[in-house]
């Protein structure tokens, strides 16, 4: 699979069908058993230790289906733990306003709503400016209209900031956001949909 600067991706498929994997192996978290996984100029599948988590340090934010915030800081302190390594971040209020957050920059984890930590971990992922978004189920944890909160901030740092972004989803009609939706089977992609008009997450029904 080619993936395109800028693009947005769905990966659908029952699990198992291998698309934690296909998403570990692009973000530096796993090597690829066989075949050739590429960024740019980094050969993933023969990098070591050393150059994957410079890798990631570099170039990927994750977002996953738990928030994994620090329950004793507050979303600005969770956001400035990945500041404080990034060599050009943007700053934690500059994150946390891109997804809406703006004014809840002092509240700790126990203050926020299941939508809006998730909303902290993808200000998080985002504040190194990464050139890659690798997220894993975001809305698993969440209600619809949660969760369509949570997309809104996805999709508006794939529009707006350009950044490469690839969504593990088991809602079909997520699938609708995407440029192109790969659906995945027993380790292989099974199926590759083009989507005509990418839908805002606000125009989803699910």
């Amino acid at each position: 699979m080619d993936v395109r600067r800028g693009e947005f991706i769905v990966l659908l498929g029952a699990s198992g069908s291998g698309k934690s994997t296909l998403l570990n192996i692009l973000g530096g978290l796993d090597h690829a058993s066989a075949g050739v996984a590429r960024w740019r100029d980094h050969d993933l599948t023969s990098a070591d230790d050393t150059e994957l988590t410079r890798y990631r340090r570099e170039h990927v934010g994750f977002v996953f289906q738990f928030y994994n915030l620090i329950p004793s800081l507050t979303a600005r302190e969770n956001v400035a733990l990945v500041t404080d390594l990034a060599a050009n971040p943007m700053s934690p209020e500059a994150a946390l306003g891109l997804v809406g957050l703006g004014n809840r920059l002092d509240h700790f984890v126990s203050q926020l709503s299941g939508g809006e930590q998730q909303r902290v971990a993808i200000a998080r992922a985002i504040a190194k400016r990464p050139d890659v978004l690798l997220c894993d189920e975001p809305t698993g944890a969440l209600d619809c209209a949660t969760g369509i909160l949570v997309l809104q901030a996805v999709e508006k740092v794939n529009r707006e900031l350009g950044t490469t972004t690839i969504v593990i989803t088991h809602n079909a009609p997520i699938a609708a956001m995407a440029h192109r939706v790969l659906r995945l089977a027993d380790g292989r992609i099974a199926e590759v949909t083009v989507n005509a008009r990418r839908l805002a997450a606000s125009e989803l029904s699910w």
